[in-house]
Order: C-alpha cells, then structure tokens, then sequence
C-alpha cells in the first residue's frame, strides 16, 4: 500500500518552476548590469566631447546607443540558449569594450583639425571601425552559442584544433616579411589592406587540444619519481609534451620575434597541466623552462645577433630606456611619463595628450587610459579583468566535468595572463611585448579572439550552473558523464 496520491504537481515540474525563476533573476540581473554599463560609456563619451570640443554635442549619445543594441542581441541569444550562464560575464566585457570604443573615438577627435571634430560621423576613424569590429565579434559570440550547445562537444575536434592551431602559430614565421612584420614583431597574415593575428585565434584552438590531452593524460602525468623539498617531481619519461610545447614557444621566440605570445602559449599549457595534475612541481619546471630559454635568447642576441637580435633590444631598452629616450627607448619613456602625469586621478576623459605615445590605440591604450583616469580609474578596470577572470575560474570549479575544468580555467587563465603581459611591459615590470589589451585596444583580430574565449565561459558557466530537477538528474545535455546523487530529491514509498 502506497501513500495516497495528492493533486500536488509531478516532482519534475516542482523541479522545474525554481530553476525557471532562477534563470529569469540571473538574466534580470545581467540586463541591470548591462544597461548600467552602457550608461557609464555615454557617460565617458559625454565627458570626453564636454573636454575636447568644450561642448557636448546632441549625438553624442550613438556610439554607446549602438553597443546598447548589440549587446541587448546577445543578452537575448543568452536569455534563450545559455540561461544559467553567469550573469556578471557580459555586463563586464561590454564595459570594457565600450570604454574602448569610446577612447579610440576621443583618439580621433584629438587628431582631427578643430574644423572637423565637430562634424565626425559616428562610424568613422579608428573609433568606427572598432565599433564594427565590435559588431562582427558579438556576432561570432553569439554564432558560437548557437552551435555549440554543450562544451564538450568541443573535445571531439581537439587533434583538429590542435593541428590548426600549431598551423596558425607558425603561418607568420614563414611568410615573408613584408606580408607578417610589423615594428619588429612577425605575428601577422597580411594580403593588401586585410591583415589578421593568426595567434589570437590559435590561442583557443590550443587551449581546446590541451584541455582533451590533460584529461586523457592527467593520471600518467601526476606519478611521482621522485621527492624533492617536499615536492614530487615527474617522471623524466613524461617530460615529453612539455618540452614539444617549450619547443615551440621557443621558436615563436625566434622566429616570430615576439616573447608575449611565447610566454602566453607556454604559460597557458603549463597552467593546465598544474590544474589537471595539481602538482607544484610542474609550475617550477615550466618556469625553469621558459627563463632559461629567454635567458639563453639574450645571450646568443648580444653574441650573434640574428634572429635573436630582436629580442636582446626589447631586453635592452627595458633595463634602461632612460639611455636612448628618442629613439629606441621612446615608446616606453613616453608611456611612463603618461602614467606619471595622469597621477591619482587623471586628467579627465579627453584632457589627456594620447597624440604623444606612438601606438596608444593599439599595445599602449592602457598608458593612454592611464594618463586620462589616473591611478584609480586604471585600478578600476584591473579589478574588472579581475571580476572576468574570477567568473572564469568560478565556472572551472562549478562544472561537473574534466574537460570542462580545464578548458574554463586555462581561458580564464590566458587571458589574465595577456592582462599581465601588456600591463607588466608599459610599466616596465618585463619587456615591452607587443600584446594587445583584451577588448580595449583597436584591431579586429583580438577583439573576435576574445569575445570568442567568452562565448566558451559563457558555455561552460551556463553547464555548470544548470540546477538539479526533479527525479535526481541534472537538467543537462545528454552524453556526460553522471552526476553526484548527494542533494538529490528523494521520495519515501511506504508499505
């Protein structure tokens, strides 16, 4: 004899009526934050034209009225497709795409005649194409949630990816030149007017091949040999894969002339595979590694020069860029003065002098930001990248499979990682690299890379958060692995 049947509803759809709500509050709470966001980006436009044109003119309000749009879009491909996703990821990463937009645009206007500020149409100059850029980017995202409708389905192309990805590493390096070479550095595929960074978009195919290896190889890579001040070091036999990828970051190195996509590539490999196998000892070897390569670089750049020539000069003018400040050391003397002079609290949007620092739009916008915010405004926009990073890890921790840890955590990863890199260079904490400032600075090639890398959080975060319904089953695609019966619901039958 069973307990009498109530009119109550079926545990599936009592099950389901809570996560419904929960997924409406979390997308309410992103619309709130977005709008918020977009709000202080015409805000910041505002304060820039009241500075550069001493007046705000009446459009001012349609650069930020533009991203509104765009980014409402892919709230909404969210709101359907990804419901439980992180609510904190697109309101962040649409303020500092906007803040972007809204500097390039003051760029422009600091370099037009004062006949012409007045009368700069919206799309534009460098503002405008970033705007475009940031259209096409959103798209991608959003293109990317459609197809990719669970994260794993991602590892069934990892030797693909990793294959396409090693090919973008290297297209540069053999292309002549004149078609990959820009102030010093060979990291991009150009034909005419049309050029690309292949690397930004390798990043993430490499990551995807990493995170499926990691997962099928973290058990032989965790054994032991041998113990050492209390750390377990690998077996030399499994040394293998991290010298192949040790191998290559050289040779982007070398030939490529760029140690931020070295050390981005090699640092992002070796991070997973302490989060995979969480032993110490191979972030200690990854860093042996890496510094008694770059170490090896300098000296055969003073010795020989060559392809290693690049570098020693990179190396040179960081030690001291006071002992050639108008010519090889300019770039780097005129980024600090802009820091130094923005002070605390900066000149204001738009009171700064951006003409001044060669490149300010591309790998020295912080600077240029810097000089206009002040020390807090930049603390403000580390401490997104921060938020942005930590959502990223949070999604890491959350998810319920392996792949899916590795994949959330090595992009939360690089891109702190790019964050460092470019940072540490314009204040002259490492070399000048020639990174780009993740959706800040202009150019189409970081900004779809990266707008890309958060669809996938996006992904991973919407898995990780799906709420467990009614029955003891977790409202997730199928194909993965079981889920954790500890808080499921259960239902007593009597006799």
């Amino acid at each position: 004899m069973t307990a009498a049947a109530t009119p109550a509803s079926s545990p599936a759809n009592a099950g389901e009526r809570p996560g419904v709500r929960l997924a409406r509050s979390r997308r309410n709470a992103e619309l709130s934050l977005l709008l918020l966001a977009m709000v202080l980006v015409a805000a910041y436009g505002a304060m820039v034209e009241a500075n550069v044109l001493e007046t705000v003119t009446p459009d001012f309000w349609i650069p930020a009225a533009t991203l509104t749009a765009v980014f409402l879009g892919l709230h909404v491909v969210i709101r359907f497709l990804a419901p439980f996703a992180d609510p904190a990821l697109l309101p962040a990463v649409a303020l500092l795409n906007g803040l972007g937009v809204g500097f390039l645009r003051r760029f422009d206007l600091a370099r037009a005649t004062p006949a012409e500020r007045a009368e700069l149409a919206t799309f534009a100059g460098t503002g405008g194409r970033q705007l475009a850029w940031t259209l096409i980017s959103v798209l991608l995202a959003a293109a990317l949630l459609v197809v990719v409708r669970d994260h794993r389905s991602i590892s069934r192309y990892a030797y693909t990816l990793g294959l396409g990805g090693i090919v973008l590493v290297m297209l540069p390096a053999v292309l002549p030149a004149s078609m990959s070479e820009v102030n010093g550095a060979k990291i991009w595929v150009r034909v005419g007017n049309f050029g690309i960074q292949p690397g930004e978009f390798a990043k993430l195919a490499l990551l995807a091949f990493f995170a499926y290896y990691l997962v099928r190889k973290r058990e032989v890579l965790s054994l032991a040999s041998r113990r050492f001040l209390g750390i377990d070091f690998p077996r030399g036999r499994d040394l293998g894969p991290v010298l192949v990828v040790w191998l290559i970051s050289l040779l982007v190195l070398v030939f490529e002339k760029d140690l931020g996509t070295s050390l981005l590539y090699f640092g992002m490999f070796v991070v997973t595979l302490y989060i995979a196998t969480e032993r110490v000892s191979w972030l200690l070897i990854g860093l042996v590694l890496f510094f008694g390569g770059v170490y090896v670089a300098y000296v055969l750049g003073e010795a020989v020069g060559g392809p290693f020539a690049n570098f020693y000069l990179r190396a040179q003018i960081w030690m001291d860029p006071f002992a050639d400040p108008y010519n090889d050391g300019y770039q780097l003397v005129q980024g600090l003065l802009a820091l130094g002079t923005g002070g605390l609290f900066g000149a204001g949007p738009g009171g700064g002098q951006p003409g001044k620092l060669p490149l300010v739009e591309n790998d020295f916008i912080f600077a240029g930001l810097g000089e206009e915010l002040g020390l807090f405004g930049l603390s403000a926009l580390l401490v997104i990248y921060l938020l942005i990073v930590e959502r990223g890890l949070r999604a890491a921790l959350a998810v319920r499979d392996s792949f899916g840890k590795l994949l959330a955590g090595g992009l939360a990863f690089t891109l702190g990682l790019q964050v460092f890199v470019i940072v540490g260079g314009i204040s002259k904490l490492i070399p000048l690299t020639g990174q780009t400032t993740p959706f800040l600075s202009a150019g189409g090639s970081s900004l779809m890379a990266n707008w890309l890398l958060i669809a996938i959080l996006l992904r991973v975060s919407d898995g990780a958060r799906r709420p467990v319904v009614g029955g003891g089953t977790a409202a997730r695609p199928s194909g993965g692995p079981p889920e954790q019966l500890h808080g499921a619901p259960t239902e007593v039958i009597k006799p």
